[in-house]
This record gives C-alpha cells, structure tokens and sequence, in this order.
C-alpha cells in the first residue's frame, strides 16, 4: 500500500447549527476502495458525504481484503475501509481491536452477505409449496438443463471461486444427481448471470447458486431456498468448503458479516465524522438496487454514489444531523 498524506485539512469556517464540530477537526483521510461493486459505492458515498458534510479531505486508494486489512494493522493506513467482510481476518481483528489499533463501525451490510441456491421468484410464486431445496428437487421438470431440457440443472459458482466448491460438495450431499439433476458449469460469472437472465427473458426454471448484494438481486427478483438445516460452522471448515470432500453432509451457507473498520487515528481526528461511520449502514435491498442501476447504465461507483444520494434521502439522511444532510443535498 502507498504511504497515505496525513496532513490537515484548512478549516472552513463555522456550521451554520450551534454545536457542529469544525470542518478542521475531520482533516485529511483515506479510504479503502475495495474492488467489488457493493463497497465501492459504499466508498465513493462515504466520500461524498465526508467531504461535502463534514469538511474532511478525502482520498481514495486502491483496496482488498488481506493487503488492506494488513495495512491498516501495522502502518495504521488506510484511514478506513467501509466495507470490510470480517470472517477473513476474524481473529486478527478481534486482537487489533482489543489492542486498540482498530475499531469496528456499523455493521455496513444491515442484513449480512448472503449466498445459497435460488430460484426465480415468478417460479416460487407458481408453485408456493418450494420452500427448501429438496422441495426443488422433486421438481426436475421445472429445471430444465442448458444442453438437454430433458434433464434437470444446478447451476454452479464460476471455475476457482470458493462457492464451487461447497456447490458441488452439497450437491452431492443432498442427492441431486440422484434425483436426475446435472451440476452445470457456467465457467464465469458473466456465463453464471447469463443463465439468471436468460431464464427470466424465457420465463423458465432456473436452480442454483448465487449471492447478495450483487447487480443481478437487483435486477431479478430471486428467493433463497432453504436447506432444512442450520449452519454448522464445523462441518462447514472440515468438508463443506474442502475441494472434493468424501462425505458431504447437508449445510447450509454461512451468512457473511461486513463492517465499517477504522484505525485508531482516525476515530481521534474524525470528530462528529465518527457519528456518521457508526451510524452508516444499508439492507441488500437497497444495495442491489443501486448496483442494478450502475450496471443498467454502466456507471462508475461514483455516479452509483451520486444516484443513491440522490434519489434515497430517506435513507441516508438518518445517518447524518439535519444541518449535515442539507450541505450534502445542496452538493449534489
């Protein structure tokens, strides 16, 4: 990671509310921009909202998971990293945050990262009795294959993501080729979203694995199945996840937590910023929403930023003090 500036910003004079902390007191940070949609909007709205509400200086920097979160820890740099999936660095974070390097924010994804098969919502409407997978299962016809709809399908996670591997080692724990389905290979993850949009454009059958928040959830209306079963984080590290596991047992997929992290520095110079970081957060509803707009209009995660700001007040305007959300407003 670069060596960030940390010098101060110039104040900018006075709130126009009594008691609202001077711009100067935020001064100059960085944040991470993390190189997956969600929290790349996430940082273009924290910027936005930073500079033109607080007065800070913002600049952002290049982010993922492993050099972002190691330099954060030993060079207390970047500043923050809005988006940060914790379950990566889970022990880590918790000893630097008992030391006092870090400090968790808010819980940015309200409703946690979500993952599991799916299945098209107009599907699960015209056949209210599919609740869990094996509900799915009875219904080969329903699910017709790419290549022979005479044979039913699971649609994989994209060649050398992790997800293909617990897809795979669950689709031989629950049976399903057994039950006459075939476990599809879409090769990437444009072929993966391929196949979600193909089948809404023909109105047909489509099972498989998918996640939120993503582009995808926003443009297609999509339910989680269930596995019948809760999560059991042991068998989940000793097999599910395990390439080729000899005996896969029935899991469900863990829902992923991601938070605000800060440095220590930051949380002493932010000021009233701090409020907005702890405050800050969003369901996947709204997420995948911006998401599908920013793809619909090939927008970069700052215009997305600008969208949301722009049309989501209601929102956004609960994070920030009245005199904060107008000086955003008017930016706009």
């Amino acid at each position: 990671m670069k060596t960030l500036l940390a010098s101060a910003a110039v104040g900018i004079g006075f709130y126009a509310m009594a008691g609202t902390a001077h711009a100067a007191d935020c001064g100059s940070i960085s944040i991470a921009e993390m190189n997956w949609a969600s929290a790349g909007v996430a940082a273009q709205v924290d910027k936005i909202i930073l500079e033109e509400g607080y007065g800070c200086s913002v600049e952002i920097v290049t982010g993922d998971t492993m050099p972002t979160f190691t330099s954060m820890n030993e060079k207390a740099q970047p500043d923050m990293a809005p988006e940060f999936w914790i379950n990566a660095v889970r022990t880590p974070l918790d000893e630097a945050v008992k030391e006092g390097r870090l400090i968790e924010a808010a819980e940015i994804l309200a409703d946690g990262a979500v993952e599991g098969w799916w299945i098209p919502k107009f599907l699960a409407d015209a056949h209210p009795d599919i609740k869990t997978v094996e509900d799915a299962l009875k219904h080969p016809e329903l699910f017709p294959a790419p290549e022979d709809p005479s044979k039913a399908a699971v649609y994989n996670c994209p060649s050398g993501w992790n997800c293909q591997v617990s897809t795979s080692n669950l689709y031989r724990a629950i049976g399903a080729k057994d039950k006459g389905f075939e476990l599809v290979d879409t090769g990437s993850a444009a072929g993966l979203d391929g196949s979600i949009a193909n089948a809404f454009e023909k109105k047909t059958g489509w099972l498989g694995y998918y996640w939120a928040p993503t582009p995808i959830m926003g443009k297609y209306e999509m339910v989680k199945l269930s596995f019948g079963v809760p999560h059991n984080k042991a068998d989940w590290d000793a097999c599910t996840s395990v390439p080729d596991c000899p005996t896969p047992k029935v899991n469900s997929y863990p829902t992923s937590q991601a938070f605000t992290i800060a440095t220590k520095s930051f949380a002493d110079k932010a000021g009233v910023a701090m409020d907005y970081v702890k405050a800050r957060k969003w369901g996947n509803a709204t997420v995948n929403s911006i998401l599908a707009w920013q793809d619909e209009n090939q927008g970069t995660n700052e215009d997305a930023a600008k969208h949301f700001l722009e049309e989501n007040q209601d929102i956004w305007g609960k994070w920030v003090t009245p005199d904060v959300a107008e000086k955003v407003k008017a930016s706009l």
